[in-house]
């Protein structure tokens, strides 16, 4: 299975995987899985940091770098056609992260890895629920 981890369930996979279901962690752990991550997810823990509302070890930038290197996952590419794919995506709100996610799991034919309930029962995107 291709996994496109949502920002959070990438962060909990780190820092609390306590938060993630039986199901989720076993799905991470499986050999033949692809995990994969968004540069999005990379900017809204940045985001976070700035305002405050997380706080990582030395630094953000080291913090993510470590994490990268602890344990590696695929890059998602930012392309054109995921761009493009964000006006057909319907979801009931406006969040740019999560609508950049979503549009990669549908051109990327990924499977969104997330405890977000609005991706969760959004038409059209596969996925695997925290």
């Amino acid at each position: 299975m291709k996994l496109l981890l949502d920002t959070h369930v990438w962060l909990w996979s780190l820092i609390e995987p306590e938060k993630l279901s039986t199901r989720v962690r076993k799905e991470l752990a499986e050999a033949g899985n692809e995990l994969w991550l968004s540069p999005i997810s990379l900017w809204e823990v940045l985001i976070l940091c700035e305002r405050g509302r997380l706080e990582l070890e030395p630094d953000p930038d080291r913090w993510i770098e470590d994490a990268l290197e602890k344990a590696p996952l695929i890059e998602a590419p930012l392309t054109h056609r995921i761009a493009r794919r964000i006006s057909r995506v319907d979801l009931p709100h406006r969040d740019p992260a999560d609508r950049f996610l979503a549009a990669t799991a549908v051109a990327l034919d990924l499977t969104l890895v997330t405890a977000d309930k609005r991706l969760i029962e959004c038409q059209g995107i596969r996925v695997l629920a925290t």
